[in-house]
């Protein structure tokens, strides 16, 4: 076997994202063997030494740092994975790519509109690859429905529905703010499950089903103060608990979306199903190896929902896998992204979704949250790459 060449990551916040990366990149060299490049696990980050000591020892990384700025200072890093706070982002992917590092980061890509732009400005400027966490869209059977689509077996789309319910926040008593909880905290945040569980549906949505050209939307904030866990006084609740919006696609079909942290008996539950003129398909991430599929042309008398079980080694990504019939889970979404990261070093071609891509996706959610402000249809500016 060729010697690999080595790519030494940066690990930026060590939560479950840190964790559930790390998996992705120790999981490559042995479920993607011939591949030309190899992750090496070269630091991790987090601003607790006791914390991030134990993190780099129990996951492999050869060493830590308590400031992220470190990280990106030392020459034996050449590529920055930020699973960080949203509030975070921009400033850390700014730094690394004016340091020529390759950046992988967390969705959201920003907060605002404003922030994501002059990250897709110095990112391209710099000329380094870069990719977004956005790992929905390399379940197997969400990237069959993208091949189906593709194909044009659904004929001209009429609609695209979504949603994504939660349920961990209904409790009046949970705090706002600190190292677990700062997604019900705006200035971290950014927004609530706009940014948090929408970006993904509308991310799979474009993917999918193309540009998203208007959205009318509403929003609602339940429980309207929390405590706050850095001062520990009630401050005003400035996310979005749940958000619901329709909207346009560029492609003429229309879409219905909806996410909430209320729904009580939720713990994630995403669905998407898109109807077209001759067929159309349905996915559940409760069981996500299966994607469900209507023909119309099939003959009267089997005419019906048929769900496609997605094991067998023609199917997107499972010939890397186990013997047809069994499941893989939510974590080998994350290792196909590693490899496609990877394989992309090699084609020079770029992993999508890029920044500028989840671009396009922070346009939507703003859009979105504008929309509800003002309680009118506005337009996203959405210029969407098929």
């Amino acid at each position: 076997m060729s010697e690999k060449k080595q790519i030494r990551i940066g690990l930026i916040g060590t939560g479950l994202m840190g964790r559930i990366h790390t998996n992705g990149y120790k999981r490559l060299g042995d479920f993607f063997p011939e591949y030309e490049y190899r992750p090496v696990l070269q630091v991790a980050c987090s601003r607790r030494e006791d914390k991030i000591k134990d993190f780099a020892e129990q996951w492999g990384y050869a060493s830590y740092e308590t400031d992220w700025r470190k990280v990106i200072e030392r020459d034996d890093v050449d590529a920055i994975d930020i699973c960080t706070p949203n509030n975070t982002h921009s400033e850390i992917a700014i730094a690394a790519a004016k340091a020529g590092k390759m950046i992988l980061c967390e969705k959201p890509l920003s907060r605002t509109i404003e922030e994501g732009e002059e990250m897709v400005k110095v990112i391209e400027e710099a000329g380094v690859k870069n990719t977004v966490w956005y790992n929905y869209r390399r379940v197997p059977a969400v990237t069959l429905a993208k091949q189906i689509v593709d194909s044009g077996k659904l004929g001209k789309i009429f609609h695209y529905r979504a949603n994504f319910l939660q349920d961990w926040t209904i409790s009046p008593e949970l705090p706002q703010g600190g190292d677990a909880l700062w997604r019900l905290d705006a200035a971290a945040a950014g927004s609530g499950v706009t940014g948090d569980l929408l970006a993904h549906c509308i991310d799979t949505a474009m993917w999918l089903n193309g540009g998203i050209k208007d959205v009318s939307a509403m929003t609602e904030t339940f429980i309207k103060e929390r405590v706050h866990q850095g001062s520990g006084e009630k401050q005003k609740v400035e996310i979005d608990d749940a958000c619901a919006f329709h909207c346009h696609f560029d492609n003429g079909s229309l879409g219905l979306f909806e996410a909430t942290r209320y729904a009580r008996g939720h713990k994630a539950l995403y669905t998407f199903e898109i109807n077209g003129e001759h067929a159309s398909i349905r996915w559940d991430l409760h069981d996500l190896n299966r994607l469900e599929y209507f023909d119309h042309n099939d003959e009267p008398q089997v005419r019906g929902w048929r769900s496609i079980h997605v094991t067998e080694g023609d199917q997107p990504y499972m010939d890397r896998w186990w013997i047809p019939g069994t499941s893989i889970g939510y974590e080998h979404s994350f290792i196909h992204q590693v490899a496609d990261f990877f394989k992309s070093l090699e084609s020079d071609e770029p992993c999508r979704p890029t920044f500028r891509d989840a671009y396009e996706t922070q346009k939507v959610c703003e859009a979105v949250l504008d929309s509800a402000k003002s309680r009118s249809w506005k337009d996203t500016g959405v210029d969407w790459l098929k």
